[in-house]
């Protein structure tokens, strides 16, 4: 009798679940119909006051202008067919190199560092002088004092004063270091070296670590993890084995560390790899994605790049940011142009990460996936940033936050690598200000999360109360990430008290906690 009650009991809450579901989605639906419908008028009305606009594009007629605003997509939408025959070119002749050959991490380092040289010449001309003795001075940095205990702040210091000398010197001029060499000025490529040096920052610090752990015993248990990794189970490799497992010694060759320095596919944007991983597959390609796989993986990204003509074209979401013009609307059509550019700044790094990883692949290096989950389905800034920019935050979590103490000094480290990062982007206040803002939000999310995870719901009310409270954090957490994005990387500093009154306002306050946003949360809470 109490087993047919529990079963009639159960069957009614997953109806009453079944119906409050449907009835959110439908909600949903609405909700960004209205948002699709407003943000069209919008970019109807005021097209005439926004810069970053031009006409034509591969989808749409000369007619319809497209919001090229956003000085980095425009650049890669503009070179995307010269990088796809070089790409295209290099992986070729690697694979057919490697197939012919019989070559391993040996021989392919060799053949990538050619490849790659003949990339960086085109680039950064001259300056690669630049980028090789910095390179040369650190890896003799790391092979005399690794065994050091101060090692570790050696790397650092290393590595920060030439990430603050490059960006402060602007890359460096041939004249400062004598006339002779001043001819040389006329002759440094088409991209500037120090924005790029930044990633090599990343690859020299990965290489001193690995170096300097390969000679101690890994606390790293493979078995353990093997037993619960379904990709490791299925007979292929993860890339956490790869990262985590040290290579042979004789790996750690001046050719194998010049070559993961400057690797082609991944030397502009990345996805970031740590150096045991980029050296295990230059010895062994990866076997985690097929052909077919692959093939999925690039259409899947035509695809996206569709999606991302259709918004430039139908939205101008970041002309608006860019412009300033977001500063006559309400507080209600800031919040829509606000969430625009959230997800106009995913699609372009989805894409952005994700075709440079598609040849890295083809070459038979892979690495970590970035934006794992789409934006929208995050919903606390520590999924948000665990996903947006994926591999550096393995990078953080693997060199920065694991030796700085990791959880135990979790409150303290989240502001030494949010400013951290900041630098490395750029040297900017606007993104300090980002950096130390989300780091503010981020505090009261730790805490209530704390508070939540002790807290165990008892009843259909209960569950209830807590999804609606885990809706509207969502909610707030969705503003606080697009004032802190804004701030960095769009309006900067200056207009942060604009946005911020405009926010507080009675209409934003309402707005902050619209049902819309919450269900959007509740949703993906549940």
């Amino acid at each position: 009798m109490n087993n047919n009650n529990n079963k009639s009991k159960s069957g009614l809450k997953q109806k009453q679940k079944k119906v409050e579901l449907l009835l959110l989605i439908l909600y949903v639906i609405g909700f960004y119909t209205f948002c699709i419908r407003r943000s069209l008028h919008l970019s109807r009305g005021h097209f005439s006051k926004l810069y970053g606009l031009r006409g034509g594009g591969w989808l749409f007629p000369p007619s319809r202008l497209n919001d090229v605003s956003d000085a980095q997509w425009r650049n890669f939408r503009a070179n995307l067919p010269i990088l796809s025959l070089v790409f295209g070119v290099f992986t070729m002749l690697a694979n057919i190199c490697r197939k012919s050959f019989h070559f391993r991490a040996r021989g392919m380092s060799i053949i990538w560092l050619f490849l790659s040289l003949i990339y960086l010449s085109y680039l950064h001309g001259a300056c690669i002088v630049f980028i090789l003795l910095i390179a040369s001075t650190n890896f003799l940095l790391v092979k005399i004092f690794a065994h050091a205990k101060y090692f570790a702040f050696l790397l650092w210091i290393f590595n920060l004063v030439f990430l603050f000398c490059n960006r402060v010197y602007q890359g460096y001029s041939f004249s400062k270091f004598g006339q002779r060499w001043a001819y040389l000025d006329n002759f440094r490529g088409t991209f500037r070296w120090h924005i790029c040096f930044n990633f090599v920052v990343l690859r020299m610090i990965s290489f001193g670590y690995d170096y300097h752990w390969a000679h101690r015993d890994s606390c790293f248990d493979q078995e353990k993890h093997m037993q619960r990794c379904h990709i490791c189970k299925s007979g292929k490799i993860c890339y956490q084995i790869l990262q985590e497992k040290n290579v042979h010694m004789n790996d750690f060759t001046f050719t194998t560390y010049l070559s993961y320095l400057v690797y082609a596919p991944l030397y502009i944007a990345g996805p970031i790899i740590s150096f045991n991983a980029f050296a295990s597959q230059l010895d062994l390609p990866q076997n985690h994605y097929s052909i077919i796989e692959v093939t999925w993986y690039g259409l899947r990204w035509i695809f996206g790049l569709s999606l991302m003509e259709l918004m430039t074209h139908l939205f101008y979401f970041n002309a608006f940011a860019a412009s300033g013009s977001w500063k006559m609307l309400s507080p209600m059509d800031i919040f829509i142009i606000g969430y625009g550019v959230i997800n106009f700044m995913w699609l372009k790094f989805f894409l952005i990460w994700r075709y440079f990883r598609f040849w890295s692949l083809i070459a038979g290096i892979e690495a970590p996936e970035n934006m794992p989950k789409c934006v929208n389905n995050c919903y606390n800034l520590e999924s948000f940033w665990k996903s947006w920019h994926a591999s550096f935050n393995k990078w953080i979590v693997r060199y920065m936050y694991i030796p700085l103490g990791g959880s135990q000094r979790k409150l303290l480290n989240i502001w030494v690598i949010f400013t951290f990062v900041a630098v490395w982007h750029d040297l900017e206040w606007k993104l300090l200000s980002w950096a130390w803002l989300t780091c503010l939000f981020f505090v009261p999310e730790m805490l209530v999360k704390s508070a939540a995870n002790a807290f165990q719901a008892e009843g259909a009310l209960g569950g209830f109360v807590f999804r609606e409270l885990s809706a509207a954090a969502g909610a707030i957490t969705i503003t606080c990430l697009m004032v802190a994005n804004l701030v960095g990387y769009v309006i900067g500093p200056s207009s942060i008290n604009l946005l911020i009154s405009r926010f507080l306002s009675k209409e934003g306050v309402c707005y902050t906690f619209h049902p819309d946003k919450s269900v959007l949360c509740y949703l993906v809470a549940a």
